[in-house]
């Protein structure tokens, strides 16, 4: 199989996979090589999102803030990454924005729950469900539904 070099999406599925086993260092590079081929791409909010989930994932907090809002402002309606951004402020302290961010997501959807976060787990990696044990944690102090 041969990747075609130009083509944004195939980059920041790469970065996605980066996340999923556990190297979420290396989703950021793979995401950007994405955003410069295609800068105003109609998907570059679901890009996005993966690298603030993977700076979670090695604890790099305050660059996930940043990871998500750019999310959010590529498209507001996008949940997920409303509950991610909770995550993040909750894991800061940000006890307030938080909550914001999590009734913003529950807004989007209401049937969103922690137990249905830790139901669409899709990796095995032991760095991968730690970091996913870090985000729950940040959910939940956010004021996420455990369900």
């Amino acid at each position: 199989m041969e990747l075609d070099r130009n083509f944004a999406d195939a980059h920041a599925m790469i970065g996605l996979a980066k996340y999923i086993m556990g190297c979420g260092a290396e989703t950021e590079g793979h995401v950007n090589q994405a955003l410069r081929l295609s800068p105003r791409d109609t998907l570059a909010y679901r890009w996005l999102s993966p690298v603030g989930f993977s700076k979670l994932q090695v604890g790099a907090d305050n660059e996930a803030v940043g990871w998500f809002l750019r999310s959010i402002e590529v498209n507001r309606n996008y949940p997920l990454v409303h509950f991610g951004l909770a995550a993040a402020l909750a894991l800061l302290g940000k006890l307030n924005d938080a909550y914001a961010a999590a009734k913003a997501g529950q807004a989007l959807d209401s049937t969103f729950t922690i137990r249905r976060m830790k139901s669409m787990s899709i990796g095995n990696n032991a760095t991968f469900l730690d970091g996913s044990r870090r985000i729950l944690k940040g959910m939940r102090v956010a004021g996420v539904p455990e369900g």
